[in-house]
């Protein structure tokens, strides 16, 4: 269907297993959206690698077919943005991908988001108590930047003294669409230690850490021109490029994201939410769990990242947490149960997953008895990854108390429901947190899939006494690039107007206020299994 003469803007993003691409019109509806799979390879335990020629092959491919699918022609899309996981692209001094691993592989040029090859470079970095330390939570991850490239210069040297350019994934996007090497403020404030509210890198904390180079050279291969996300980038997009992914030269591009703070731009500002901005929690539920809440001034939380400036609305901190697995948690806890594997084939030959049908089974039995009655004595905390947030405690372990011998239907939708709650205590932890800081949050803003369960919704607002909201876009993140494209078009003047401009709420879940003494127990619950698991960890070594 051919459509009209409006203005159109198109949202990219690069998930870990696939890139995506939006398009939308000028009020944010979504008109078509394409994805494409991306390889990764795991060659050895801790190593993830991808590759950047891969992904943009991938790119390509969905802006193609979306444009296709929407019916719009090229001369009417306006702008394009892009987001992206946090992981480390290595191009040589030409532009060509460089290995990131042994084998001198170059098609493994990056170094994905989750790879923990680098985690004994964090801990001495943490070791040193760098001021750079106090944004980030006060530990640094193995998952930011500087220790993965303080593991290539260790380990890789050839590759780090090649390297013409280390960059975050969203900002080689962007370098491929434009030829501009600009960075984000976005991920080099949020990975990278750039501290944004200063403009500059500290040169004494790469000094400190080994990375003295980076810093003798002005910083250039990291990069030294740091701009807020939807900045138009000087010169748009290439003939390359346009010719690559089907639009026009000169297309605006904007400076882009990283991926759950597409997610936040996408949500945290719709039209209709309770309270201002800064009273809102974002909170991206997938395989893991992102949490990003705004502010006017910095609020320094332990175990959680941040405070940032500019890194997602230009002129206010951001502060990011999560949980280093929600619905994989979820999924990983259910399949341990002895009905799992018949009641997972029972499920695929109904034509959805066996969370999904567990989902549907616990609603029926919610009707005949309350949550309290099903789940019983059975607590869990689901921390299989670790905790991200508020503990920073990658080696933290998952903890299951009250299990039975039970082994049929009802007991499986038991560990179900203590395990979806118990990701509810864990989002309630981050977020009383966030209030002991200051934080005055009113409302969370979900998105992801585990998010478009009504029933994953209520338990999640009973299990934190918050209120949860959706919007009514059903891929925000991609919602979230898009705004990007909308300001560097001229057609939104700023971030903050695009938020409520192109997005709005479509429902909230309240907590059932007869609820909240049971929940009250459990988190008491959740929390001292949580202290008695890091006791026992303790006394063991």
């Amino acid at each position: 269907m051919e459509r009209g003469n409006g203005l159109y803007f198109i949202g990219v993003d690069v998930g870990t297993g696939s890139a995506r691409a939006g398009v939308f019109d000028e009020k944010g509806t979504l008109l078509a959206a394409e994805s494409h799979p991306i390889r990764i390879w795991r060659e050895k335990p801790l190593h993830v690698e991808q590759s950047s020629d891969d992904i943009w092959a991938a790119v390509a491919s969905c802006v193609r077919k979306a444009v296709g699918q929407s019916g719009i022609g090229a001369e009417h899309v306006a702008g394009i943005g892009f987001d992206a996981t946090c992981s480390l692209v290595v191009l040589d001094r030409q532009g060509a991908p460089l290995a990131v691993n042994a084998e001198g592989d170059n098609a493994r040029n990056i170094i994905v988001w989750m790879d923990h090859r680098a985690t004994p470079q964090a801990k001495r970095i943490n070791e040193t108590g760098a001021g750079v330390l106090d944004y980030v939570g006060g530990r640094i991850s193995p998952e930011m930047q500087t220790p993965k490239l303080l593991w290539l210069a260790e380990e890789l040297p050839r590759t780090f003294d090649g390297a013409g350019h280390f960059l975050d994934l969203t900002d080689f996007l962007t370098w491929r669409a434009t030829g501009s090497l600009w960075r984000s403020t976005c991920t080099v404030t949020c990975k990278w230690t750039y501290l944004a509210h200063e403009d500059r890198w500290d040169p004494d904390y790469f000094r400190q850490v080994g990375l003295g180079r980076l810093a003798d050279e002005g910083f250039e291969r990291i990069g030294n021109r740091i701009c807020p996300p939807g900045t138009a980038i000087p010169g748009s997009l290439r003939d390359t490029a346009a010719d690559e992914l089907g639009l026009n030269p000169g297309t605006a591009v904007a400076v882009g994201l990283i991926d759950a703070h597409a997610g936040a731009l996408g949500t945290l500002g719709a039209e209709g939410l309770d309270g201002t901005l800064e009273q809102r929690l974002a909170y991206v539920f997938g395989t893991s769990a992102c949490t990003l809440n705004v502010g006017a001034e910095p609020a320094f939380v332990p175990g959680v990242w941040g405070p940032y400036h500019s890194a997602l609305v230009p002129g206010l901190w951001l502060n990011e947490g999560g949980q280093s697995a929600a619905g994989a948690a979820i999924d990983h806890l259910v399949r341990q149960h002895g009905l799992a594997a018949e009641t997972g084939k029972k499920a695929q030959a109904e034509g959805m997953g066996l969370t999904a049908w567990l989902e549907r089974r616990a609603t029926a039995l919610l009707r005949q008895r309350s949550f309290g009655e099903i789940v019983g004595g059975l607590h869990v905390v689901a921390e299989f990854l670790g905790n991200r947030a508020p503990f920073a405690d990658p080696d933290a372990r998952a903890v299951i108390a009250g299990l039975d011998m039970a082994q049929d239907e009802e007991s499986l939708v038991r560990l179900y429901l203590a395990g979806v709650a118990s990701i509810g205590y864990g989002l309630r932890q981050i977020a009383e947190t966030l209030r002991d800081k200051g934080a005055d949050l009113k409302q969370v803003v979900i998105s992801g899939g585990a998010g478009r369960s009504p029933l994953v919704r209520q338990i999640l607002a009973d299990a934190t006494g918050l209120s949860i909201a959706t919007c009514a876009s059903p891929e925000p993140v991609l919602l979230g690039s898009a705004m990007t494209a909308a300001v560097a078009a001229g057609h939104q003047p700023d971030l903050r107007t695009a938020m409520s401009a192109l997005s709005r709420m479509d429902q909230a879940t309240t907590p059932d206020r007869e609820q909240a003494p049971l929940h009250a127990r459990r988190y008491d619950a959740f929390t001292a299994l949580q202290d008695m698991e890091r006791r026992l960890r303790q006394d063991a070594f």
